[in-house]
């Protein structure tokens, strides 16, 4: 019995040493954390990246002075897990901004000479807005998303989003009576 005991403390003195002097995760962790990302649905293509992903945390993790996890291969699992969590929730993000920019590029009939204009006018605006200011115009009027949308999907406070808006609608009105359009 004791020489079991000693021979398991000498192979996790071992493998203390391995994580110390290179590879955080040993090859047992490493299958168990692509099994969690695999089992999340993290496609086949997106599991090494999860991998790294875990070794960045592990790594990171010592370097702040945090104490070591008791144990790693759990730790390694449950970070793996909100890695696939966190996957999915950025997916459905992505999903429903393409959805809600392909709804933009629907035909809405024929537009007068007088649209047309227009149109070209915010058009030009636009383009010589800075990108933040118009990123948020677009998803605010032309995705037509509610600011506090807008704030989450670009993680940004929602005071800066209206900033943004602000000053962009500004700057617009000032070109468009600039050019004599409106």
């Amino acid at each position: 019995m004791l020489r079991g005991k000693a021979r398991r403390d000498q192979e996790a003195s071992a493998a203390g040493r391995d994580r110390a002097g290179g590879d955080p995760l040993d090859a047992a962790q490493e299958r168990r954390v692509r099994a969690v990302l695999a089992l999340g649905g993290v496609p086949q293509s997106d599991l090494p990246d999860g991998v790294q992903q875990v070794r960045l945390r592990l790594l990171e993790r010592a370097a702040s002075g945090r104490q070591a996890p008791r144990d790693v291969s759990a730790w390694a699992a449950v970070v793996a897990s909100n890695l696939a969590m966190d996957w999915h929730r950025a997916k459905r993000r992505r999903e429903r901004l393409g959805e809600r920019l392909a709804a933009l590029r629907a035909p809405t009939g024929p537009s007068g000479e007088e649209t047309s204009l227009l149109s070209l006018a915010v058009a030009r605006g636009l383009d010589e807005l800075p990108a933040a200011q118009r990123q948020v115009v677009v998803l605010r009027f032309f995705a037509d998303l509610p600011v506090r949308d807008i704030a989450e999907e670009l993680d940004i406070p929602e005071g800066t989003v209206k900033s943004r808006l602000h000053t962009a609608v500004r700057t617009l009105r000032a070109r468009l009576h600039e050019d004599e359009v409106v």
